[in-house]
């Protein structure tokens, strides 16, 4: 798929980057929570509960909240130039250009969503640096970055299941 705001990663750098980030975050996808966090969640991250939003009553309009205020973080915190990796384990990746993004994180237009409803969803930059992981099983968003927590943690107004500050 590609429009403006999403391209789709060639294989060769999806494997790449995936490596990198397994490597980086020693990434080990599970659905036990003893092996939970599945990555090594970075120095001054926080992980927010996302418990409450995956309640049948609250699923649709909590998913389409996340989304909506992270996207909105995204575009204040990367300038217009700025493209992020969006990976969704063992499925395609893409560069995601967030100021180009438009309407809710709809199939087809949008591949993936920053929410965790079903896969690992994860948004980050090239330098691996910023970013978010979205569990879907431990039903948590882990936020890294300086820039990134400081604008996404407050506006979300989620419950901090672990802060690494």
């Amino acid at each position: 798929m590609t429009n403006d705001a999403w391209t789709e990663i060639p294989d060769q750098r999806y494997r790449r980057l995936w490596d990198e980030f397994d490597q980086r975050f020693q990434f080990k996808p599970s659905i036990y929570p003893k092996d939970w966090p599945s990555i090594a969640e970075p120095r001054g991250s926080v992980t927010l509960d996302l418990a409450g939003i995956f309640q049948p009553d609250h699923f649709e309009a909590g998913c389409r909240r996340v989304d909506e205020v992270v996207l909105a973080s995204l575009q204040r915190v990367f300038d217009e130039q700025t493209a992020l990796l969006a990976l969704d384990w063992q499925h395609p990746a893409y560069e995601f250009r967030p100021h180009r993004h438009t309407g809710a994180f709809t199939w087809p237009e949008s591949p993936l969503s920053p929410f965790p409803d079903g896969d690992y969803h994860i948004f980050l930059t090239e330098d691996m640096d910023q970013g978010t992981f979205g569990h879907p099983w431990e039903h948590t968003l882990c936020v890294w970055g300086d820039d990134l927590v400081s604008d996404l943690v407050p506006e979300l107004g989620l419950p901090v299941k672990r802060s690494r500050r």
